[in-house]
């Protein structure tokens, strides 16, 4: 996978994507990560990338002739996302598809964000990582990054390790325990020290839904129940008999 990063702190982002499952994707190879500086792009001396915005208003906006020699000079058919907080929800279908392609190109927002007309003039999809505003797009796409990444064969090790984690059937994950059994005087669950693999399942079924009714029921709203299939295809297809 390779995925170019256009930012005005591309240290920031490749210092980020050095560590943990990225650093090891990257020195193992299944991520080939380049971080680019905007300004690199920039027409005038004083490599300026923004300017202030038509019809007053605090604050800078993006240049659009920036971002498009930007853009263009990696431009090869990977997705080009734009993060924002006023693009489409990230979720993890969107974040399945993207590790499941062969990369894309993430231009970090900055300022008061980017020129509308980059919207109309590229195929540049806007994509924000939750309902905030963050000083700028690089936070998001190291979220984006470690989303996708992580999902590559390999780079997590076991292969089941990404298929029962929130949102990968439409809910949140069941509750996890460890070791000491008994702490505070609180008790792990009976049954998952039962060894029954089945009422372990049907366990860990039955909380994920409880805590997804309780914690986010736009969930339940969204997906349906439990039993229905993951939206992005981690879950095996459900029994026909069912």
């Amino acid at each position: 996978m390779r995925i170019d990063v256009f930012t005005i702190f591309p240290a920031l982002v490749d210092g980020f994507c050095r560590e943990s499952l990225l650093g090891r994707a990257r020195s193992t190879g299944r991520l080939d990560l380049r971080c680019h500086d905007l300004r690199d792009h920039a027409t005038d001396v004083h490599r300026t990338v923004d300017d202030t915005p038509f019809g007053g208003g605090a604050g800078m906006v993006l240049r659009p002739d920036v971002l498009a020699a930007a853009l263009d000079s990696v431009a090869d058919g990977r997705p080009m996302l734009a993060l924002t907080p006023r693009g489409t929800p990230l979720t993890q279908a969107r974040v399945r598809d993207l590790a499941a392609g062969p990369g894309a190109i993430l231009l970090c927002g900055r300022f008061e964000g980017f020129d509308e007309r980059i919207f109309e003039a590229r195929d540049l999809e806007p994509i924000s990582v939750g309902d905030y505003v963050l000083s700028g797009g690089e936070l998001g796409a190291m979220v984006l990054l470690d989303a996708c990444v992580r999902l590559l064969p390999g780079v997590m090790g076991a292969a089941s390790s990404g298929e029962e984690e929130s949102f990968e059937a439409g809910l949140l994950e069941y509750p996890h325990y460890t070791r000491p059994v008994i702490w505070e005087g609180r008790a792990i669950p009976e049954v998952l020290r039962s060894g029954d693999h089945a009422k372990i399942a049907a366990w860990r079924k039955a909380k994920a839904a409880e805590e997804t009714r309780l914690r986010r029921p736009d969930l339940i709203e969204r997906h349906g129940d439990a039993r229905r299939p993951s939206p992005s295809g981690a879950q095996r297809e459900k029994n026909k008999d069912e």
